[in-house]
């Protein structure tokens, strides 16, 4: 039996980008909704991995503890606006300013580098449309194989993603306000 209704997950996030260094001090949700959208999404994906190393003994062996060696967390999304400042998103770029208009601009290529550093900031509306989740990543790098596939009878869906990175003080361009939660958070209202 279902608990609770209000807490069913279905259908995108609203993914917002903007730049990180202008907000790495807010730990709650800043990015305006309409000038820093990527627009429609075909997919949204919250993925986290947690590597563990196991202590092992007997014989036969049992397992006697589990340690974490290492955390990841990533957005991974596919936009249907293609534009000059959602592709420069997805090649790495920091396409807050510079990228403002839909059908004008240009992307080099064979220029490739280390990827800019972002904010990402995912917004899930429950389907009640009272409920959300946030997620924010305040120090995000864009690692996407740009792929575009041109179809006769549906859009493009051009994939990227967004990798969550360090922003506790510990590191350049970190913020003390992240030093319980360096790769970001998720939370809910």
């Amino acid at each position: 039996m279902t608990k609770d209704t209000s807490t069913i997950a279905l259908g995108l996030a609203k993914i917002l980008v903007g730049k990180s260094s202008d907000h790495i001090a807010e730990k709650n949700r800043v990015l305006d909704e309409q000038a820093d959208s990527l627009g429609a999404l075909n997919t949204t994906n919250f993925v986290t991995n947690i590597e563990y190393w196991r202590l092992l003994s007997g014989f036969p062996q049992l397992e006697d503890m589990t340690i974490p060696l290492s955390e990841t967390a990533a957005l991974e999304c596919e936009f249907k606006e293609l534009h000059p400042k959602n592709l420069a998103y997805a090649r790495g770029l920091d396409a807050s300013e510079g990228y403002d208009d839909a059908h004008s601009g240009e992307i080099p290529l064979g220029t490739v580098k280390e990827p800019d550093f972002i904010r990402m900031e995912a917004i899930y509306t429950y389907p009640n449309k009272v409920n959300h989740m946030f997620i924010i990543f305040p120090r995000a790098q864009a690692t996407s194989n740009v792929e575009i596939s041109f179809n006769a009878a549906d859009n493009a869906n051009v994939p990227v993603t967004f990798e969550a990175k360090r922003a506790d003080s510990d590191v350049a361009g970190g913020n003390v306000v992240w030093d319980e939660a360096p790769l970001g958070r998720i939370y809910f209202d």
